[in-house]
């Protein structure tokens, strides 16, 4: 083979990376992305979400990757959003969340505003029991559909999650 042939085979890999248009960089695809489903009423399950919760935004911390945590809060769930009793609704405080109430309420308050967790309440859950808005705890965004809210997530590539 004539040595001008073997150097251009050589250089032709070369030539197709300079040819080649340039990887795109990493976009929010680096961003930790994860949805909890909270609907449900226990406390104890609350209470285990609340503390999944610390655990995997205090990794990420340590681990320095950016996260994008939320809850979206459905049904049963309000009754973690609020002081309200919601007496003559379906959601109705109980003896066992009274008890624990101040203690989720802190651990949920500290989640949002000291590690960024993102609180949103489905409207149709709010609105369906007449709760006012100023009547729930600070930093809770409302969403027309708490359902439609977790599927927009996952489309955005959220990881689900719901505790048991």
């Amino acid at each position: 083979m004539p040595t001008l042939l073997k150097r251009i085979l050589l250089l032709l890999p070369v030539l197709f990376l300079l040819v080649l248009p340039p990887a795109p960089a990493a976009a929010s695809d680096d961003v930790a992305k994860v949805v909890y489903h909270a609907d449900f009423s226990d406390p104890r399950r609350f209470s285990a979400m609340l503390t999944s919760i610390n655990n995997m935004v205090t990794f990420y911390q340590n681990e320095l990757v950016d996260y994008d945590v939320r809850i979206v809060f459905v049904a049963h769930g309000i009754r973690f959003l609020t002081n309200d009793r919601l007496e003559n609704t379906p959601f109705a405080t109980d003896a066992a969340l009274e008890e624990r109430r101040a203690n989720l309420r802190g651990r949920l308050a500290a989640l949002h505003t000291v590690q960024g967790v993102k609180l949103e309440l489905c409207d149709i859950t709010r609105t369906g029991i007449n709760l006012p808005a100023d009547r729930l705890y600070e930093g809770v965004e409302s969403v027309p559909s708490g359902v439609v809210r977790i599927a927009e997530l996952e489309h955005d590539g959220f990881a689900y999650i719901k505790i048991e």
